[in-house]
């Protein structure tokens, strides 16, 4: 049994994406309202999708992740929202499965998606992805982005969550070049989130962290098997733990500076 057709709007957001923008967006045709918040990309991608009858796009300077997906959340006109990056492909299966569950009798608030990560244009089958999981499809009414994060955003969800059968594609790696930026990204921004947590900065997170995360993808979680590809996204990832805490020391170091600066302005004012 079913429900009324239940309307879906789906969300994305960009930047320098024409490489796989024009299959994510075509996967996601079958929704009702396709909205792409683009943060000024160079390549033309904001050009194709403005091109587009079918996609509104909005542009919108790029601060962090989080800000970024709910100020996009907050231009969806209906409550069931699926939610893909740009480099994510849904396929005809995991389609069908969507509209089977929105308009579903019993639903549940959220749902998680599994994703089948693609190097280049080979399956990734381990190297510590193989239970990757994220909320793709969600009431908009009963979810929202939790605050404080900066990378690898949050939902924080009112109801229960479940999980689909089929899984989502992943085309996680174009180039060596471009996903190194992206780790270097990551690590960057999770160094100002535990920088505004004011989290301590220790040596020892420095230098064993990432090798631990290395060693622990490659190995325990068998990238070993998946041989040179595995090898790539093990030390990538890993290079992005080393860039977290290498700029969470500088900016820690900095506001040292900035402090001991200050004081010394005060002990010159006090002793003039």
């Amino acid at each position: 049994m079913s429900k009324a057709n239940q309307k879906l709007t789906a969300l994305l957001i960009t930047y320098n994406e024409m490489e796989h923008i024009k299959q994510s967006v075509a996967s996601v045709s079958f929704a009702d309202e396709i909205i792409v918040v683009d943060s000024f990309s160079t390549d033309g991608t904001f050009e194709y999708l403005k091109s587009l009858s079918n996609v509104i796009v909005l542009q919108k300077e790029f601060s962090n992740f989080t800000d970024q997906k709910a100020y996009t959340l907050s231009k969806a006109s209906n409550n069931w929202v699926l939610f893909i990056d740009a480099d994510e492909v849904v396929s005809k299966p995991l389609q069908n499965e969507i509209l089977t569950t929105i308009n579903s009798l019993n639903t549940s608030s959220a749902y998680w998606f599994y994703r089948k990560f693609m190097f280049k244009n080979h399956s990734l089958n381990f190297s510590g992805w193989q239970t990757d999981k994220n909320i793709r499809l969600f009431k908009k009414s009963h979810c929202s982005f939790t605050k404080g994060r900066l990378v690898h955003e949050t939902l924080q969800v009112k109801g229960e969550t479940s999980a689909l059968n089929e899984k989502l594609t992943h085309y996680c790696y174009k180039s060596y070049k471009d996903y190194k930026r992206k780790m270097v990204q990551y690590g960057s921004l999770k160094a100002s989130e535990l920088f505004l947590k004011n989290k301590s900065f220790n040596i020892l997170k420095l230098v064993f962290k990432p090798i631990w995360k290395f060693v622990y993808n490659y190995f325990f979680r068998l990238g070993i098997l998946d041989g040179y590809k595995g090898f790539i996204i093990c030390y990538l990832n890993a290079l992005s733990v080393y860039i977290r805490y290498s700029k969470l020391y500088l900016l820690k170091n900095e506001l040292h500076l900035s402090s001991t600066t200050e004081q010394e302005k005060e002990y010159h004012l006090k002793t003039a």
